[in-house]
């Protein structure tokens, strides 16, 4: 323990973390092209929770990414949706999907992607509108993990976790 005292303290997370491959940067192309797993869960402030699976088809076309998203929940309810994601820079896309209002911009740094939506859950019915805020981390062994934030009038409301690997086993061993 002397050892310790006698380092800066800058450096001791550095001596003491265990060592990681570094990520590489994220595409939404790349990783999303062909099938993609995942296993999610989403959580509200009022304890409602609920686990997800999700089959993913990704087709890229030079330009844009249609990204079929095919859910099925614990319970058997069954939900599809479709992103298109334009690139619109090496860093920025512009994403839709059938229920969000409008378009979101997806912001790339490195392995990570952040973006933000409004959707309406309640479409047939008086509008209920809330806010994904979405971070997606490309991790070093290929996994890509989401978080997402769910606001109404900017106040915190549930929280969702997603998480996506190429191979339906390898989504379920990483599982929320």
């Amino acid at each position: 323990m002397r050892f310790f005292r006698l380092l800066p303290a800058a450096l001791l997370p550095l001596l003491l973390a265990p060592a990681q491959a570094e990520a590489r940067d994220l595409t939404l192309e790349e990783f999303f092209t062909g099938r993609t797993y995942a296993y999610g869960w989403f959580g509200a402030i009022n304890g409602t929770t609920r686990r997800f699976k999700v089959v993913l088809d990704g087709r890229w076309n030079g330009q844009v990414l249609t990204l079929r998203e095919a859910f099925e929940y614990e319970d058997g309810e069954k939900d599809v949706k479709t992103w298109r994601f334009r690139k619109t820079s090496p860093t920025t896309y512009l994403g839709t999907r059938e229920d969000v209002i409008g378009e979101t911009l997806v912001t790339l740094d490195g392995p990570i992607a952040t973006f933000a939506y409004d959707v309406n859950l309640t479409p047939k019915a008086e509008p209920t509108i809330v806010r994904f805020s979405d971070t997606l981390l490309l991790e070093a062994d290929g996994t890509l993990r989401n978080t997402a934030w769910v606001s109404r009038w900017h106040l915190p409301v549930a929280r969702v976790n997603v998480n996506f690997a190429r191979t339906e086993e390898c989504a379920r061993a990483i599982r929320p």
